[in-house]
């Protein structure tokens, strides 16, 4: 089984956890504009494709990540951009994208994210900003 969807906007990458000391306890809360990005994902997930693979499926996980051109490429370096000459090396970073994403659909695509054995994240520049994610399951091989 296969599936794949898009999330329009600039990508986003999974922020660290903030830590606050209450009475004494130390806890961590999750960045909001994690979550938002979270819900984002779930959302575009169930209303794109909604696929809930197999608890025990092994799965690989596509992400293509494309950023928004920065405003002060010149045209040539523009152009090098979008033909992918010139590829992203700013943030967000290609690991937390991909950790976004796949913490997002955990529960919703998939059991828990331990079932993705095979994950490619790569960054490339764009007029249109977005994240398209393909997930497979990889059939068993005796």
């Amino acid at each position: 089984m296969r599936t794949q969807f898009c999330i329009y906007g600039e990508p986003r990458g999974k922020e660290r956890p903030k830590f606050s000391t209450v009475c004494g306890h130390v806890t961590a809360r999750t960045p909001e504009n994690t979550v938002l990005y979270e819900n984002l994902v779930k959302t575009e997930y169930r209303i794109q494709s909604g696929v809930r693979f197999a608890d025990d499926a092994m799965l690989s996980v596509r992400i293509f990540a494309f950023l928004s051109v920065p405003r002060s490429a010149s045209q040539k370096k523009h152009l090098a951009m979008i033909d992918r000459l010139i590829r992203p090396t700013r943030k967000p970073d290609f690991d937390n994208i991909g950790k976004v994403i796949c913490d997002a659909l955990n529960g919703i695509a998939y059991r828990d994210d331990a079932q993705i054995v095979d994950a490619l994240v790569r960054k490339f520049y764009s007029d249109t900003p977005r994240v398209i994610v393909e997930i497979s399951d990889i059939p068993y091989e005796q």
